[in-house]
């Protein structure tokens, strides 16, 4: 038997409004990454005796997150709706980081571009830290999963 696990992500494309290269590649890895490892167990639906595999819908709506998750043939399973107030700072923040390491990466020295991406990747994990606190109780997950999931909220919050 394998562990609970998301097989297939999608985006709510109506939400995301504009995004460059760099966004789209960043958007791309996430994904793959993602469904090649993670661990997403949705305490209710394990319970009821769903085990998995799990297709997971990302939107954003009236500043909420909502995940829609359904069973492998695409049965609604349950929808879980979680307030982002909390993410607005880590967000911006991961978005000035990012713009500054991708314009880095096309001119700086490479001790300037590992400095920018430490600060990234220190962003980037406790944002993951404060989703898997948000989600404690609703889904069990791992770090690294969480910290996928954080990447392509941010994708979400592309308004151009």
């Amino acid at each position: 038997m394998t562990a609970p696990r998301i097989s297939h992500i999608e985006l709510d494309e109506a939400t995301i409004l504009w995004r460059n290269a760099d966004i789209e590649q960043e958007r791309r890895i996430a994904i793959y990454d993602l469904i090649e490892e993670n661990s997403f167990k949705p305490e209710r639906s394990f319970a009821a005796g769903h085990a998995g595999p799990y297709r997971l819908r990302l939107s954003v709506m009236d500043g909420r997150l909502s995940l829609e998750i359904a069973d492998e043939g695409g049965q609604h399973l349950e929808t879980l709706i979680l307030g982002l107030g909390r993410f607005r700072r880590p967000i911006r923040d991961y978005f000035a980081i990012c713009d500054s390491y991708y314009q880095a990466i096309r001119k700086a020295s490479a001790a300037e571009i590992e400095t920018i991406d430490m600060a990234r990747r220190g962003v980037h994990n406790e944002a993951a830290e404060m989703l898997l606190e948000r989600l404690e109780g609703k889904v069990a997950t791992d770090f690294a999963t969480a910290r996928r999931l954080f990447t392509l909220i941010c994708v979400l919050h592309i308004r151009g």
